[in-house]
């Protein structure tokens, strides 16, 4: 019967998630952001290393120095979903933030904790780059989301990963632990 047997994604709904020219967000009460503008996504339930978030945080750095212009808004709450809990008095955001607080451009760095759904699909569709990062894991709605939203999506050299992106077809593959490469 394994001839005869498909696995088949439930699929994204491409009629609700697709690239929008007239969608605008705003962000900290006075920045617009709209499609064209440079924004950087990334996206965690909770922002925690099992999804990547210190490799992300570490290659915003360089980010910046590359896109002087870039905005980079980061969705997630400061719980812990999958891995371990960070040192006590502290989140794992704080925790890696603090390492290259220096180094950034913090204006151009927005935590925006949880967002509900319709805000987080708005979000996609001024993206530029969406960065999706994971251990071999079920992979994530939100990048087959992205992807729909239009995003160039710039993911971790991982099996879900690359399950559904061919590097420089349909998407960028990176080395998990590579903050340079990220970048």
């Amino acid at each position: 019967f394994q001839p005869k047997i498909r696995v088949i994604h439930e699929g994204v709904e491409t009629d609700a998630i697709h690239p929008a020219d007239d969608t605008t967000i705003t962000l900290d009460g006075d920045i617009a952001l709209r499609p064209g503008d440079e924004v950087v996504t990334f996206v965690n339930r909770n922002l925690e290393p099992y999804r990547g978030c210190h490799s992300f945080i570490r290659a915003i750095p360089e980010i910046q120095r590359r896109r002087p212009q870039a905005h980079i808004v980061i969705v997630g709450g400061d719980g812990v979903s999958y891995g371990s809990q960070p040192p006590a008095g502290t989140t794992w955001k704080a925790q890696f933030l603090k390492e290259v607080a220096d180094q950034t451009d913090l204006s151009r760095i927005h935590f925006v904790g949880t967002i509900p759904y319709n805000a987080f699909i708005g979000l996609l569709q001024v993206s530029a780059c969406h960065v999706y990062l994971t251990y071999p894991f079920v992979l994530s709605w939100s990048m087959l989301e992205a992807m729909s939203a239009g995003c160039l999506v710039v993911g971790s050299r991982t099996q879900p990963v690359e399950e559904v992106i061919t590097h420089g077809e349909n998407g960028l593959l990176v080395d998990f632990f590579s903050p340079g490469e990220i970048a």
